[in-house]
């Protein structure tokens, strides 16, 4: 793990000198520190270092909230947005666009989105109160992405006009790009809290890898891990898709990469997952970055590009082994 910590620690510098003009990182921070209002400071204040910590704060959560459903749901091709609330957060950043208030107020879209995810994690943690099982809480995170999914389509469809249909749809392709350091100050506390609150379940996650009953058996108050869960997952993928759009596979495919170098036990994947999910997205923005393709290639349609062909050889995989 301190290699993966020490990877994303360059990637994040990397990230900072990736642009599509030359940028000196030290003249700029030395700047900055100093208090000297250069255009350097200013790039690296306002574009370059939230954009590169924004990278690493998202992959983080979407792979710590994937290794996490991975291990609850005792599932390989689980992801973080299995229980729908990405999805929500979405449509409540597509109805924030849809009723102009992105336009009046900067910090508009990613609330809607937080506000989004929340209405989700809401109902699905009533779910989990009453004592809904693994496999129902799995069919209401289909049931709110269906319906979540049909109400952006609704509001794509009634559109105002062609810009504002096209605005949303770049959106929900995914992107860091014009972020600044608000959206960091706003999503930061949020991915913390639901860090800790998933992070704290991780001999929970391994005596459910033996089955539920035998995690009951072994005094482990499972309503409480599913709350603590579903109110982490909610807290981090929630902020993260408010922030940055929809970035999928990041956390489905980085499990996978780092459980043969930690083995099976659920618990020992969790923050080697989340370093490994921030490396994999700051590689990818650097990506879109230095592709020639204009104008930027989406960060969300380079995951998809690398996680969907993953996603088809692992289903290929565990069928050849059924």
């Amino acid at each position: 793990m301190p290699s993966l910590a020490l990877l994303v620690a360059i990637l994040v510098i990397v990230s900072i000198s990736s642009g599509y003009a030359a940028f000196d990182v030290p003249a700029a921070a030395a700047d900055w520190l100093a208090g000297r209002n250069t255009l350097q400071a200013l790039v690296f204040w306002e574009l370059r270092l939230p954009r590169a910590l924004l990278g690493a704060l998202v992959g983080f959560s979407l792979g710590l909230t994937g290794a996490v459903m991975q291990g609850y749901l005792r599932n390989p091709l689980a992801d973080p947005g299995i229980l729908g609330i990405s999805s929500a957060a979405a449509l409540g950043a597509v109805i924030v666009f849809y009723s102009g208030m992105a336009g009046a107020l900067s910090l508009a879209l990613p609330l809607g989105g937080i506000a989004g995810a929340a209405g989700a994690a809401l109902a699905i943690n009533l779910l989990a109160m009453r004592g809904t099982g693994t496999l129902g809480l799995i069919l209401a995170g289909v049931g709110l992405s269906s319906l979540a999914g049909a109400l952006t389509a609704l509001a794509l469809n009634f559109a105002p006009n062609p810009y504002a249909a096209l605005e949303i749809v770049f959106w929900l392709m995914g992107s860091l790009t014009d972020r600044s350091m608000d959206h960091v100050w706003l999503c930061l506390p949020l991915m913390v809290i639901g860090w800790l609150m998933m992070l704290s379940t991780s001999r929970a996650l391994d005596a459910l890898s033996l089955g539920e009953d035998t995690a009951a058996s072994l005094g482990f108050d499972l309503v409480s891990v599913r709350l603590r869960i579903v109110t982490g997952a909610a807290l981090t993928v929630g902020s993260g898709v408010a922030v940055s759009g929809a970035i999928g596979f990041v956390g489905l495919v980085v499990p996978h990469l780092v459980r043969p170098l930690v083995g099976a036990r659920p618990s020992a994947s969790l923050l080697p997952s989340g370093f490994a999910g921030a490396a994999l997205v700051l590689i990818a923005d650097i990506a879109v970055r230095l592709l020639p393709a204009r104008p930027e290639l989406k960060l969300g349609v380079v995951t998809a590009l690398v996680g969907a062909p993953f996603l088809i050889g692992l289903l290929f995989h565990h069928r050849g082994r059924g």
